[in-house]
């Protein structure tokens, strides 16, 4: 059951964190530089969209498995 929460509770995190903070984030941080092609805005925009997307993810999923392991039940070896 630990696993089904840890899952669920990612993808929520990351879905939330894809609608509403990487696209602020990545344009405060695509600001913060000077810039000789267009492929490097590109590049960069798309490195740190999955960078936080991949965040998000690994944050739900630390998340959900600490809430998971609230439930979980010890059950004697017989």
């Amino acid at each position: 059951m630990r696993y089904v929460i840890a899952s669920i509770a990612a993808i929520l995190v990351a879905l939330a964190v894809t609608v509403f903070v990487s696209p602020p984030l990545t344009g405060w941080v695509l600001q913060q530089f000077t810039y000789e092609s267009p492929d490097s805005v590109d590049d960069l925009d798309m490195l740190v969209f999955m960078a936080i997307n991949v965040s998000g993810l690994i944050a739900g999923w630390l998340l959900g498995w600490a809430i998971g392991g609230a439930f979980e039940k010890d059950e004697p070896v017989e």
